[in-house]
């Protein structure tokens, strides 16, 4: 086992080159995504500084964000250096993010085609590792309301419930929705199941006088859109 040194604490090294001091000086633009990461981690191990255990953790995924957001807390943990108060850090900070993204997308615009609905939920459905149900509730101009949590399911499905789909839009006073859920395997081609339950709300709808615009399937970098395929 390599021995503590201490002269490879972060406390040892000239200020500038302290990814706390360097933010503090230079402000956060300045720094390094693995600068970024040991902020958050704080500490390292006895063999390794933050900076160190920041890089084992970037490179064990080639330094993207979007696959460290689905690592559990076991997963974290697994890494030496990083214990449930260090993993519980880093999975809020992601899911901050995450947040963030979301946000800033419901701010946009109204929504106009099937790539808008794709840009406002990808952060919030990327990072799944089960299949979650979204719907996004809009006004007579297309305006986003709010986009409510309907369910979550398995590695291969949800279901949606129309009866909590509709009650939502009903309070709301949406005039019109639209479907979307992720594929955590990737293919965004819909099942046999995804179409009926697209044609069952579609029905639904017309009943009670919503219109159901489109149906998006999300996964990691494309999306599938029932309107843009004409299969509504």
């Amino acid at each position: 086992m390599k021995k503590y040194d201490p002269s490879n604490t972060i406390k040892q090294w000239a200020e500038e080159d302290r990814p706390r001091e360097k933010l503090l000086n230079n402000g956060r633009k300045h720094l390094s995504l693995t600068e970024l990461f040991a902020i958050l981690l704080g500490t390292g191990s006895k063999s390794e500084t933050a900076v160190d255990l920041a890089k084992k953790i970037l490179g064990s995924n080639k330094g993207n964000l979007h696959e460290i957001s689905r690592l559990s807390l076991q997963d974290l943990m697994k890494f030496k250096g990083v214990g449930k108060a260090k993993a519980v850090k880093i999975i809020a900070a992601l899911e901050l993010a995450s947040r963030k993204n979301s946000w800033e997308a419901l701010q946009r615009k109204n929504i106009m085609c099937s790539r808008d609905v794709y840009d406002m939920m990808k952060s919030t459905l990327n990072d799944r590792n089960y299949e979650q149900f979204w719907t996004i509730l809009l006004n007579r101009a297309n305006k986003v309301i709010r986009k409510i949590y309907i369910s979550e399911g398995g590695l291969s499905g949800t279901v949606a419930d129309p009866r909590k789909i509709f009650k939502k839009a009903l309070e709301n006073h949406a005039a019109s929705i639209i479907l979307c859920h992720n594929h955590p395997s990737g293919n965004v081609k819909p099942s046999d199941s995804d179409i009926r339950l697209t044609k069952k709300l579609v029905n639904a709808g017309k009943v009670m006088d919503i219109d159901v615009l489109d149906h998006v399937i999300v996964a990691e970098n494309s999306y599938f859109s029932f309107a843009d395929e004409n299969i509504l």
